[in-house]
């Protein structure tokens, strides 16, 4: 299947939450608990949610398939303390072929651009593997609690970093 790489449009907003839930939904669960999984995929069923992001200055880079469809996506961030890749998801129909490379590598292509010399993400343990075959190196584990359901539910990631000059 041919893949092509483009920059977020308003009209993806819907469309980019189905690779979001399909791949917590395909993954979460090896290697979350139940709840830890309920509560990460109640964070991300929102598609105004990357609309608001991206009036707040994120770049949404999103690979297609062959009908234009969004499969794939990085969402980063810059500012003057670096570019943080806040989110990564790549359908889980479309995993296993490298794509979710291919916006990463472009997240950290527009940073180098701004001449930062730092990309950083929260992995979570999924795809921590993923970072780490594109050069990033883990800082630490974050536990943390996500609310869900009037409590914090407790859940973990890792805070990794790729040094870009």
């Amino acid at each position: 299947m041919a893949y092509a790489l483009r920059r977020f449009r308003t009209s993806d907003a819907p469309a980019l939450v189905e690779p979001t839930l399909a791949a917590i939904r395909a993954l979460g669960t090896q290697a979350y608990t139940s709840e830890q999984f309920a509560a990460w995929a109640a964070r991300n069923t929102e598609p105004d949610r990357f609309v608001e992001r991206v009036r707040d200055g994120a770049d949404i880079i999103i690979a297609t398939d062959s009908g234009n469809r969004p499969v794939a996506y990085a969402l980063l961030k810059c500012d003057i303390r670096g570019a943080h890749l806040d989110m990564l998801y790549c359908h889980p129909d479309h995993a296993r072929r490298g794509l979710a490379a291919r916006p990463l590598a472009k997240a950290e292509e527009r940073a180098r651009n701004l001449a930062l010399d730092r990309l950083f993400t929260e992995a979570s343990e999924l795809a921590r593997p993923t970072f780490e075959r594109a050069g990033y190196s883990v800082l630490n584990r974050r536990d943390f609690n996500i609310e869900h359901q009037g409590r914090g539910v407790p859940i973990h990631n890792y805070a990794m970093e790729k040094r870009l000059a």
